[in-house]
C-alpha cells in the first residue's frame, strides 16, 4: 500500500511539472507572434514570400485601418505572410506529431502550433472591435492553441482544428472579459456580443443598411430589449481625461455635466436652512442642543452614535434617545409655526 501511495505521488508530481503557467504561455505566444516576421527580415525573404490570400488581406485591412506604425499594419502583414508559408497538416501527420508530442518532442509541438496559427487569426478576427487590438487577440488565441496542442488526443477522433477552436475562443474571450473594459464583462456575455456583431454584419450585407434591434432579435432568437442590452454592454467607456477632437486643449471632464453637483440655488437654500436650524437649536435647553449637535454633526463634526453620546454625558443610550426625541419634537413645532405664518 505504501508503494502505491508513493507511486501516485510521483505520477502527480510529474503531471504538475508538465503544466505551464499562463504567464509562461503568454510569453511563448508572444514569441511565436514576433519570431516569424523578425526571422523573415533577418534572412531577407520578404520578397520571396507568396501573396497573402484575399481573405487574410481583408483581416488586416478591416482590423488595423487606424494603425500606421510597424506594430500595426506592417507587423500583421509580415506575420500573415510567414504563417501562410507553413504547410497545413494532413490527419495522418497530426496523429504522428501528437504521438511525438506525448513523448516530449518539442520540435513536433512547435510544428503542430505553427501549422495551425492561421486558425487563430481567423477566429481572432471574429472578436475584433470588442476592446482589444487584433495583435493582442492573436496573442491570446495562440495561448489557447498551445493548450489545445498539449491536450489533443487523435485517438478520441476529430482534427486539431476542430478541437483547438474551442480552446482558442475561450482564451480570447477570457482576455476580453478581463482586460478590454473598465467594467469587467462575464465570458458568456462576450460570446453573445461577438455573435450579435457577426449577425449584424451579415444582415447589413443583405439589407444594405444597419439592422434594427427587432431584425437582430428575430435572427438571434431573443427579444429586442435583450439586443439593446447587449448593444449597451458592448459600448466602451470613455475616459474623462480624453481630449475632445484633435486638439488637446479641452477634455471630456470640462464639458460633461456633474449630475451630483449642487446648483447655486440649491447651495443657497441649504445654507439658509442650516442657518435657520442653528438659530432654532439655540432656543433649546443647553443639554438638548448639545446632544443634537453631537448626534447630527451640526457643528461640522462627524455624527455620533447613541452609545458615544451616552458615554460623553454619562447616561444610557436610551436616555440619549429620549432627550433627542424631545428636542426634535420642539424643533418640529417651531417649523410648523413658521410654515403657518408663510401661508
Amino acid at each position: 500500500m505504501a508503494g502505491k501511495h508513493r507511486s501516485k505521488r510521483r505520477l502527480k508530481k510529474r503531471a504538475n511539472s508538465k503544466r505551464v503557467s499562463r504567464p509562461a504561455r503568454r510569453r511563448r505566444a508572444a514569441k511565436i507572434v514576433s519570431q516569424v516576421p523578425a526571422q523573415a527580415v533577418r534572412e531577407g525573404r520578404l520578397a520571396e514570400t507568396p501573396e497573402v490570400p484575399r481573405d487574410e488581406e481583408a483581416i488586416v485591412s478591416a482590423g488595423t485601418r487606424e494603425r500606421s506604425s510597424y506594430d500595426g499594419d506592417t507587423a500583421i502583414k509580415l506575420y500573415l505572410r510567414e504563417i501562410g508559408q507553413v504547410k497545413l497538416l494532413t490527419p495522418q501527420e497530426e496523429i504522428e506529431l501528437a504521438a511525438r508530442i506525448k513523448k516530449g518532442d518539442k520540435k513536433a509541438r512547435e510544428q503542430m502550433i505553427k501549422a495551425n496559427l492561421r486558425l487563430v487569426v481567423k477566429i481572432a478576427h471574429d472578436y475584433e472591435g470588442l476592446g482589444l487590438p487584433l495583435l493582442d487577440l492573436i496573442n491570446e488565441g495562440n495561448i489557447g492553441l498551445m493548450k489545445a496542442v498539449e491536450r489533443f488526443d487523435p485517438a478520441k477522433g476529430g482534427k486539431l482544428s476542430t478541437y483547438g477552436a474551442w480552446w482558442i475562443k475561450q482564451s480570447i474571450k477570457r482576455a476580453l472579459a478581463n482586460q478590454s473594459k473598465t467594467i469587467r464583462l462575464p465570458v458568456h456575455l462576450v460570446d453573445k456580443i461577438s455573435k450579435m456583431r457577426r449577425t449584424a454584419m451579415k444582415l447589413q450585407e443583405v439589407l444594405g443598411r444597419e439592422p434594427t434591434d427587432e431584425e437582430l432579435a428575430e435572427e438571434l432568437g431573443m427579444t429586442a430589449s435583450r439586443v439593446a442590452q447587449l448593444r449597451t454592454a458592448a459600448i466602451r467607456p470613455a475616459s474623462l481625461d480624453a481630449p475632445i477632437g484633435d486638439e488637446d486643449s479641452n477634455n471630456f471632464s470640462e464639458v460633461v455635466q456633474d449630475e451630483n453637483a449642487a446648483s447655486p440655488y440649491q447651495e443657497l437654500e441649504e445654507k439658509t436652512v442650516s442657518a435657520m436650524l442653528q438659530e432654532m437649536v439655540k432656543t433649546l435647553d443647553a443639554r438638548e442642543a448639545t446632544i443634537l449637535r453631537y448626534r447630527f454633526g451640526l457643528d461640522g463634526g462627524s455624527e455620533k452614535t447613541l452609545e458615544e453620546v451616552g458615554q460623553k454625558f454619562g447616561v444610557t443610550r436610551e436616555r440619549v434617545r429620549q432627550i433627542q426625541n424631545i428636542a426634535l419634537g420642539k424643533l418640529r413645532k417651531m417649523i410648523e409655526k413658521i410654515e403657518a405664518v408663510k401661508r
